[in-house]
């Protein structure tokens, strides 16, 4: 499953992200905006991850004084991703 999110509160504008539906491993993400050195890093260590693994990770990241990051919104993408593949 291909997925685009669009994040909120972050400098990122939306993560892209591919799932195998079947195995639930994340097979790429790419951030699109953010810093990018730190959102490649975080994308890449994802990727060939359990998305439970990686919610589990990532959710309650903050940046700095706001209250989410592009990790934090990577996991909730992964979770909203979770919630249509159940609904479906």
């Amino acid at each position: 499953m291909k997925y685009v999110y669009k994040t909120q509160g972050t400098c990122a504008k939306e993560i892209v992200i591919e799932l195998d539906e079947q195995s639930n491993i994340i097979k790429k993400v790419v951030f699109n905006g953010g810093c990018s050195g730190n959102t490649q890093g975080v994308a890449k260590l994802a990727e060939g991850q359990n998305a439970d693994f990686v919610i589990d990770k990532l959710k309650g990241i903050r940046c700095g004084m706001k209250s989410t990051s592009c990790p934090d919104q990577l996991a909730n993408a992964l979770n909203e991703m979770k919630d249509i593949m159940r609904n479906s």
